[in-house]
């Protein structure tokens, strides 16, 4: 199975920290990927539209963010950047296939970001 899948937190969606899904805002299961393909198209121009940042990879995995969308984190003790993350995934993993790079290259961009690991 494929699932599509919205986060919102303050990873990018290729980390896949333990207790990734606890992120997870929306999923949409799919059998082919070719409908999870086209739906993933159309939700990331969706997105895309909302969001003045964008890092995206070729395997279906883009994380998108505004500047001052952050969160203070008491442990690091300092504000974290926060995501929208969208992903194209199988059985909760990252797809191995390359997908259409001319895609992501028309409208990728990039900027400053703050990661942090998930608290325990």
């Amino acid at each position: 199975m494929y699932q599509v899948i919205t986060m919102y937190g303050d990873n990018e969606p290729w980390w896949f920290f333990e207790e990734w899904q606890a992120d997870i805002q929306e999923e949409m299961t799919f059998s082919a990927l070719e409908e999870a393909q086209l739906f993933y198209r159309k939700k990331w121009q969706a997105v895309y539209a909302e969001y003045s940042y964008i890092h995206a990879k070729p395997n279906y995995l883009s994380a998108f963010w505004n500047d001052g969308d952050e969160r203070w984190c008491e442990e690091c003790d300092e504000d974290l950047q926060q995501y929208k993350g969208l992903a194209l995934l199988k059985d909760y993993q990252p797809l191995t296939i390359e997908s259409e790079r001319e895609f992501y290259e028309a409208t990728n961009s990039s900027g400053k970001a703050k990661r942090c690991q998930r608290s325990k």
